[in-house]
């Protein structure tokens, strides 16, 4: 059984029937990604490609074939749609939660941010990317940049509660096991590596983020994000936890830091929610930032190489077609050292190394 989830003064505290109803979501998407979702396999093994080999006279040659065969299947349509709507369901039950705790809320950021330790900077003018503006990822509201009101915080108090029954508690009371991940290969990687500024790119509301304060309390640590009130929230969040962290609203293919200005870059299941002229430029600027001999580590979902069976493959593509995830279906086939070496690293300085749940941890060390 999972933890509950840590609590703290910037998180929204559901009412008895608020919390009945998020349970339920974290519950039923439980249920659907364990026995259903093993359901699905059966169902493939046992009827959908026998009839796709007697028909075609071959079996199936990658994700894309079992997608399209898979796709008009009654049982696996009813494990789609059912996975979809408890998506949904999950944001209007914690929706309902931060409508009703907006005003304590924006109380307690504004007590926070008075007396903080860290920063916040915030940029009104900046253009929210397309890969956002065009589509809510994860079907979230709104997406990571809405902002409703004067001073608002809503979308990163959705996401901080909504992760929690999204990952059914397995990252972590502080939904921050990523960033113990990344951290903890970057200090076995590199037990003598002792980086004095560090950038989170993409850290929605903070949650990987206050991982490195611990992790390297000597340095100085940054995070980026394209979301305003994700940005106000993590910054709230992070000064509640007693973490000092510099927070600025920028994107990661472009941000205004100077060159060579941080030793350790990372992210946490940043590049697929961005697009693929995006995936080029957020290297390049990795690259430009770092000073010689430091590191950027980029953590992500698996891409096709690193799954084991081809339907294992075909299941991680489900959030692509179905969470508003498109570029993920790209992003899966490209060959990450190759994209780094084209941003400017060095072939040799590159490398995938694996975590401990079996995702890719990107490695590309800037030459000295």
């Amino acid at each position: 059984m999972t933890e509950r989830q840590a609590q703290h003064d910037i998180l929204v505290k559901p009412s008895h029937d608020e919390r009945a109803r998020q349970e339920l979501c974290q519950a039923m998407r439980s249920h659907l990604l364990g026995d259903v979702q093993a359901g699905t396999e059966t169902i493939f093994e046992s009827r959908v490609h026998p009839a796709f080999k007697k028909e075609n006279g071959r079996a199936m040659k990658d994700r894309h074939e079992i997608r399209r065969a898979m796709t008009p299947d009654p049982f696996y349509r009813v494990f789609s749609a059912s996975l979809r709507s408890t998506q949904e369901l999950m944001w209007d039950s914690v929706i309902d939660t931060v409508e009703r705790e907006m005003p304590r809320l924006q109380t307690e950021y504004k007590k926070l941010h008075n007396q903080a330790k860290g920063t916040l900077t915030l940029d009104p003018d900046l253009d929210i990317p397309r890969y956002h503006a065009a589509a809510d990822i994860h079907l979230q509201p709104g997406g990571y940049h809405t902002d409703l009101a004067e001073d608002d915080l809503s979308a990163g108090a959705i996401f901080d509660r909504a992760l929690y029954i999204y990952g059914d508690g397995k990252f972590g009371p502080y939904s921050d096991a990523m960033g113990h991940m990344v951290s903890g290969q970057v200090k076995a990687l590199y037990p003598d590596f002792a980086p004095k500024r560090i950038l989170d790119m993409g850290c929605t509301s903070g949650n990987s983020t206050l991982v490195y304060v611990d992790a390297f309390p000597e340095a100085e640590v940054h995070a980026i994000d394209i979301g305003a009130p994700c940005l106000r929230y993590a910054h709230a969040r992070a000064e509640t936890l007693n973490k000092t962290v510099h927070f600025a609203q920028a994107n990661a293919a472009e941000t205004q830091y100077e060159d060579e200005s941080f030793d350790l870059i990372v992210s946490h299941i940043l590049f697929h929610e961005t697009g693929r002229s995006a995936l080029t430029n957020i290297m390049r600027e990795c690259h430009r930032l770092l000073k010689p001999g430091g590191m950027m580590v980029h953590l992500d979902i698996p891409q096709d190489r690193h799954c084991e069976k081809m339907y294992e493959s075909f299941l991680w593509d489900w959030e692509a077609y179905n969470n508003n995830e498109t570029f993920a279906v790209v992003l899966r086939s490209l060959d990450y050292e190759e994209e780094a070496v084209t941003a400017g690293f060095v072939r040799d300085d590159v490398s995938i190394e694996d975590v401990a749940v079996g995702w890719p941890l990107l490695v590309g060390k800037k030459a000295a």
